[in-house]
């Protein structure tokens, strides 16, 4: 079957998802706007009533006032009950004075402390003055007594819409919060959809190189079987066969690819030392590589052999790069409380300290030829399947980089 002719189909689907995403996150938005020009709109004329309402009560107060001062004048004279009319004033929301021509206040329901001193009284009077009208009622035929009705005016429109507003002032930012986490949602789908079609796209890729190579592999068995019985170099014959060994092992890899990974106790003084062992035959003349596992007590770790040793491999294969054919390469077990840990040093050209975490990123690679995915590969091997750390631990241009693998001891050391 033609694989792209599979593709599209893929393509369009993951494409109108997408699609799908935007328009839901668009109507979202859409109606979280039309609902808060909405709730502005119902809350303006809410407002509007109500501050109507409270104004209308509040000339209804200072009428009711002026008709109780009236309704005391009898023979022009006034009744004065200070007790009654201070217990009305109480009840009152009106700012209210009332005063005779020299100030003297009949009633109130401000504080003491503006009534008590004259200066804060006469400014409280001209403000009421400025604001309301204020009503005189006169009494007396022969001497006449006037009273005037001072009047504040409350600031109905702060008092009713305050809760509203902050509602309001609010809801906005409510709003951006909720847009920026669909818009992370969004984000991390989208990164999360995109990483998974490539991880599929690299899986299939590593089985079907994995399949592909078991035929030749077999064939290459069968050949090296062959030429053990004739009359030819063995010893030639016996490093095709360790080379061999080692194509199935990375064949062995690379169908791992994509499969769950079992962990199981191994020696790693015995796996570092076979992978450092298999490379010394292959490596430049001009170039020293120093193991010291072999002379150390076993140490166990809970690894995935096949996979560790590609680790390996692939640090020692950046050390030799960066050697350009001459230098030393340093291979080293150590252990630190509960931690084991392997160092890959050379004396290569070195590594500028900016690039430390990025060379184990796909695709970073500072060769000619390259795809940049030997040390992208090992991270995540290390760190996902093994649940350890490698890192760059020293480096410096013209004198060498140290790259460190650190692992969990294991439950016994053998």
């Amino acid at each position: 079957m033609n694989l792209s002719s599979l593709r599209l189909p893929r393509e369009l689907f993951t494409t109108r998802r997408h699609l799908l995403v935007i328009v839901v996150g668009l109507a979202l938005a859409a109606l979280s706007v039309f609902y808060t020009w909405r709730v502005s709109v119902d809350m303006k004329h809410e407002d509007e009533l109500a501050i109507e309402k409270l104004r209308q009560d509040e000339r209804n107060a200072v009428e009711m006032w002026e008709d109780v001062l009236r309704n005391t004048n009898i023979g022009g004279q006034v009744i004065y009950n200070p007790e009654l009319l201070n217990k009305m004033a109480e009840h009152t929301n009106v700012p209210l004075i009332i005063a005779d021509e020299r100030l003297n206040v009949w009633v109130t329901n401000l504080p003491e402390e503006i009534v008590g001193d004259s200066q804060r009284l006469k400014q409280e009077i001209m403000a009421m003055s400025q604001s309301n009208k204020p009503i005189s009622v006169s009494y007396g035929i022969v001497h006449r007594t006037t009273l005037t009705i001072y009047y504040g005016t409350t600031d109905y429109e702060t008092l009713v819409s305050s809760a509203h507003r902050n509602a309001l002032v609010f809801f906005p930012y409510v709003q951006l919060i909720i847009i920026i986490i669909f818009a992370i949602f969004a984000y991390i789908a989208f990164s999360s959809t995109k990483q998974n079609e490539q991880n599929r796209v690299w899986v299939g890729l590593a089985k079907e190189t994995a399949h592909q190579l078991g035929t030749p592999t077999s064939s290459l068995l069968g050949w090296i079987e062959y030429l053990r019985g004739q009359p030819v170099d063995q010893m030639a014959v016996e490093e095709m066969s360790k080379d061999l060994a080692h194509l199935m092992k990375i064949v062995d890899r690379f169908s791992k690819i994509g499969s769950e990974t079992q962990l199981v106790p191994m020696n790693i003084n015995e796996v570092v030392g076979d992978t450092v062992i298999y490379f010394r035959r292959r490596i430049p003349r001009n170039v020293t590589l120093n193991y010291n596992g072999l002379a150390m007590a076993p140490i166990s770790v809970s690894a995935n052999p096949a996979l560790f040793e590609w680790v390996i491999e692939n640090l020692m294969k950046n050390s030799l790069d960066a050697l350009q054919g001459q230098g030393v390469i340093d291979v080293s077990i150590g252990e630190s409380g509960n931690e084991v840990f392997v160092e890959v040093s050379d004396t290569g050209k070195g590594i500028p300290k900016s690039n430390w975490t990025t060379i184990f990123e796909p695709g970073f690679t500072t060769k000619t030829r390259g795809w940049g995915l030997g040390l992208s590969l090992s991270r995540r091997i290390i760190e996902d399947y093994h649940h350890g750390r490698i890192a760059v631990v020293r480096s410096e241009l013209g004198k060498g980089t140290t790259i460190r693998v650190t692992l969990k001891r294991g439950e016994s050391d053998e």
